[in-house]
């Protein structure tokens, strides 16, 4: 296949076409390097007509088709060859296992994920540590710690000093990974509770300035909207932040695909995502707190107390 003049949506119901029978499809395009702009500005080289697109645009196109884009390869002059490949449809979402605490245990599908690898993950919850000024925390709760990576970007960003002078406190459900993350982190200002937290009261606590918890208080076994107003009236300090992350994404086949997968939806449908973001930031809003929301496939609440 040639795409020269046709629009994205003639390519796009092309392609949809091709992937009912085929696994890999290949096909010619504009290279990208001969033109500038927005996608869809039309280019004349050597008296034939090309609709221009970035490779953004290419690389936008596959992860909707659900598939990775393999490296572009040069043929004909202005033109180059990319190829798309289906994603495999193994994925932790769909794991069973015997032990409901071990789907995001150490061997899991789960434990291959490493969303400090994601640069639109790790650039955003970068982003929410430094508006609630981790720096100036001393007791930091994650909920859902799984294999401390939350806890490993804090430590390369602080100062040795400043690092060893706070207290951090990780919960999950998970033994194998509070196993291994306690091995990750054997400082005796980090502490770890493979632990239920829907009876998180059971551990005494005490309480934070700091609470972090990513994709975990939306679990199907969370009651989540009065679980999460008991956390803010019981375990934060009145000058306390909040770092919530909600996943707008799902881990298909080695991808962080955009677009979260809700029952009875053939579609990502982000009614209920933004139903317990809106819920949290009025929430808080009234509790004085300033609320900010960020993020793409993850979306990042940070909430710092209003002096």
């Amino acid at each position: 296949m040639i795409f020269a003049t046709q629009t994205t949506q003639e390519i796009l119901s092309a392609l949809q076409h091709a992937l009912t029978t085929n696994d890999l499809i290949t096909f010619n395009v504009l290279d990208p390097d001969l033109g500038e702009g927005y996608a869809g500005g039309l280019i004349e080289i050597e008296g034939e007509a090309y609709i221009y697109r970035g490779y953004k645009a290419w690389t936008d196109l596959a992860e909707l088709l659900k598939c990775k884009m393999l490296t572009p390869q040069k043929c004909e002059d202005p033109l180059i060859t990319l190829s798309f490949k289906k994603l495999e449809e193994d994925s932790f979402h769909t794991d069973t296992v015997a032990s409901k605490e071990e789907k995001y245990g150490v061997g899991s599908p789960f434990s291959q994920i490493n969303k400090m690898e994601e640069p639109a993950f790790l650039y955003y919850y970068q982003q929410a540590l430094e508006n609630v000024k981790v720096g100036n925390r001393k007791r930091i709760l994650n909920l859902g710690i799984n294999r401390g990576d939350e806890f490993k970007v804090i430590q390369n960003i602080l100062d040795t000093k400043k690092y060893e002078d706070m207290d951090f406190v990780g919960i999950d459900h998970s033994k194998s990974a509070i196993a291994y993350a306690g091995k990750m982190f054997p400082e005796n200002n980090v502490t770890f509770y493979a632990h239920d937290i829907n009876v998180l009261e059971s551990l005494e606590l005490g309480q934070f300035d700091l609470l972090i918890s990513i994709g975990t208080l939306q679990s199907p076994s969370i009651n989540f909207k009065p679980f999460f107003m008991s956390l803010v009236q019981n375990y934060l300090k009145k000058d306390s932040a909040i770092i919530l992350g909600f996943p707008n994404s799902r881990w298909i086949g080695g991808e962080m695909v955009y677009g979260a997968k809700v029952p009875n939806y053939a579609m990502s449908e982000m009614g209920h995502l933004f139903n317990d973001v809106m819920f949290c930031k009025k929430y808080l809003q009234q509790k004085k707190y300033r609320v900010t929301i960020t993020g793409k496939q993850y979306i990042f609440l940070t909430a710092t107390k209003i002096s």
